[in-house]
């Protein structure tokens, strides 16, 4: 099936064969008719700014299913006078890629060089991907990679190295909208929908050029009188799952917007992406791990009991399961974002452990151990310890870090929620301490 695309038959143009796939009937004629992707195709964007310095450099076009990325590698073939040729990383192995590799160099030897399109590029292995290396070099291909997944984690640094990311983005409303006008255009055929059912259909579509003509070609075929709302296009067609991969990047994606939109204190938001996570599938128990990651990271102790919230959200689910359980998990998002937020327990303990790597296997003070041996107290352990529950006002204020070390301050609380009472605290804690030296009791 042909990738989006946006042109229609010029005035007095022969007519295309009204059997062939309505996607493949409105293939764009040149690049300027892709439609969506001006910010890389524009005058100024990589792409446009390529082409009008007459140099293709090898790509990699990044972007989700349906955006036009067989159809922008066709035609920046065209325009390049560079032979096309298409592989699937799916059905390719080394012998298809070594004949491949061999027609290129034999065309380039007769005056022609060779776009080499290799769609799900990610599903080569490091050796297949590491095979093109040369011909690219050399001149022999310039290279275009298809991919829906992070090139950064699915490809190999040399072949990054030596392509361009280029990244496409999902269609918008208005993009398909364009779509669905050059459709009727194409059939002659207005689309038998009501505004609303025509923007329902439209968002079915999720972004996909290719799915939104597969749909606008089955609503185009049925034979109704009058124009269908959106209950009845609802009753006819199925709304697409959303796009999600709970092992890809997409849902690294979705949980990052979660994250950021708990630590921002948008409840609403946060609620969106967390249903936007289940409606695509994701184990609810991931998301329970996830929520208590952030009540000890970005809430902290500014308010402890969060954490205790989300487990005891957890806890629910497991017995309550989906959907019910699903519930609780909401709440605690709720609760997370709403939460007084603080990291400073977050960047303390972040801090110690740079500490302890940097200060090596430093003894603690010799009055802070234990001796419960002679030898041990006769090399002093145990000497001069203070029993704070003797102290005055139960402190005694010594030091408690290796002898010769710079006191570090590691725990920097918040003026917001619990912390403020532990900054209070660790303030009055600072000031006897500073007191007991004074004294000569530390």
């Amino acid at each position: 099936m042909a990738d989006l695309f946006d042109s229609a038959p010029q005035d007095g143009a022969p007519r295309r064969e009204a059997n062939r796939p309505l996607a493949d009937r409105i293939r764009p004629a040149n690049l300027s008719d892709v439609i969506g992707q001006d910010k890389v195709l524009g005058p100024d964007g990589p792409l446009g700014a390529m082409l009008a310095s007459g140099s293709l450099s090898s790509l990699i076009l990044w972007g989700p299913p349906g955006v036009g990325k067989t159809t922008i590698a066709r035609l920046l073939a065209l325009e390049t006078d560079l032979a096309f040729v298409q592989i699937s990383a799916i059905f390719s192995g080394v012998p298809e890629l070594r004949k491949v590799f061999d027609a290129a160099r034999l065309r380039r030897q007769q005056g022609r060089g060779t776009l080499l399109f290799v769609d799900e590029i990610h599903r080569f292995n490091k050796a297949q991907q590491d095979s093109f290396l040369p011909h690219m070099e050399d001149g022999t291909i310039v290279l275009v990679g298809a991919t829906t997944e992070n090139p950064s984690f699915e490809l190999n640094a040399a072949v990054l190295s030596r392509a361009q990311v280029i990244v496409l983005q999902r269609l918008t409303l208005a993009d398909l909208e364009r779509l669905a006008q050059r459709a009727e255009q194409e059939t002659g055929r207005a689309l038998p929908l009501t505004a609303e059912a025509r923007d329902r259909l439209l968002e079915m579509a999720d972004g996909d050029g290719r799915a939104a003509l597969n749909l606008i070609e089955q609503v185009l075929a049925w034979k109704v009188a009058g124009k269908l709302d959106t209950d009845q296009l609802s009753q006819r067609l199925m709304r697409r799952a959303a796009k999600y991969d709970k092992s890809g990047d997409e849902h690294y994606n979705l949980i990052s917007a979660l994250h950021k939109s708990v630590r921002g204190s948008d409840p609403d938001a946060a609620l969106y992406w967390f249903a936007r996570m289940l409606e695509g599938g994701e184990d609810p128990r991931y998301l329970a791990r996830r929520l208590t990651r952030m009540a000890v990271e970005d809430i902290g102790l500014a308010d402890p009991a969060a954490q205790r919230h989300c487990l005891d959200a957890w806890a629910l689910y497991e017995r309550l399961g989906s959907p019910e359980g699903e519930l609780a998990l909401a709440q605690a998002v709720i609760y997370l974002a709403l939460a007084p937020k603080s990291n400073a327990g977050y960047v303390a303990y972040k801090g110690a452990r740079a500490l302890a790597k940097q200060s090596g296997s430093q003894m603690p003070p010799a009055h802070i151990l234990n001796a419960p041996t002679s030898l041990m107290k006769d090399q002093g352990y145990g000497a001069g310890y203070d029993y704070d529950h003797d102290a005055e006002d139960g402190f005694s204020g010594q030091n408690y870090f290796p002898d010769g070390m710079k006191r570090p301050v590691l725990y920097l609380p918040v003026e917001r929620g619990f912390e403020r009472d532990l900054k209070k605290r660790v303030e009055w804690f600072a000031s006897l301490r500073q007191k007991r030296r004074s004294e000569g009791k530390a």
